[in-house]
């Protein structure tokens, strides 16, 4: 099987080694450099429905790239769009992971990552995939950035946690989440108002058991201002 490496303390790179017959997927214009052996090509995976809702579902490309050693051995570094760490998860049977925007940078062919249907709350609020939202499934390696530094949480079931809604990565799907405002002792209004004047958005509630991606930066406040 394909082998991933993270490469690098600042911005890394995530290294592939792939033997003759093996194949990656990855984001659109991720591929920074791959060695003679191997051959990139664009692919809709899943085909044309499931690619449009994987459009709907973060700013994406339609199609993804796949990566595979036809002419033997090679090796391939991959780059994520936005500066920051990336963390390698395991998906498994009863391990599946969702994904926030922007966060997919590559995984073994046999992982699928598809669309599914979002909460209500994460439909109407955003910030983690709007109605439709990205599931990893299936068996392998799966490659995800965050902007900034990359923590992994373990939530266990005896308590609730809360996490600023643009400051998650990925999450165990069997967890249960609620998007929401900060609890602020004052009723609905006292929360919306609190929110606004603090400047905390909205938030996730997970309970549950599983892990929790999330990133030191919130990238919509690096976004670029209109003059």
């Amino acid at each position: 099987m394909p082998t991933f490496t993270v490469t690098g303390e600042i911005d890394p790179f995530l290294h592939v080694s792939l033997r003759k017959g093996e194949k990656i997927f990855c984001e659109s214009g991720a591929m920074v450099m791959m060695e003679a052996a191997l051959q990139v090509k664009g692919q809709l995976r899943g085909g044309l429905g499931r690619a449009l809702l994987r459009r709907m579902a973060t700013d994406e490309s339609l199609f993804q790239q796949e990566i595979e050693a036809v002419g033997g051995d090679g090796d391939c570094l991959l780059s994520p769009t936005l500066p920051g760490s990336i963390e390698l998860l395991d998906v498994g049977p009863g391990n599946a992971y969702t994904l926030s925007d922007g966060s997919f940078v590559a995984a073994e062919s046999s992982v699928e990552v598809r669309a599914r249907m979002n909460t209500i709350g994460g439909g109407l609020f955003g910030g983690t995939g709007g109605f439709v939202i990205m599931e990893a499934t299936g068996r392998g390696k799966l490659a995800v950035s965050g902007f900034g530094s990359i923590f992994t949480l373990d939530i266990a079931p005896d308590r609730e946690t809360v996490i600023d809604n643009n400051h998650a990565v990925a999450w165990s799907s069997n967890l249960h989440y609620e998007v929401g405002m900060p609890q602020t002792g004052g009723g609905f209004f006292g929360s919306m108002v609190n929110s606004v004047t603090s400047g905390e958005g909205l938030v996730l509630r997970f309970r549950g058991q599983g892990k929790v991606v999330i990133c030191s930066r919130n990238r919509g406040l690096f976004q670029p201002q209109a003059h």
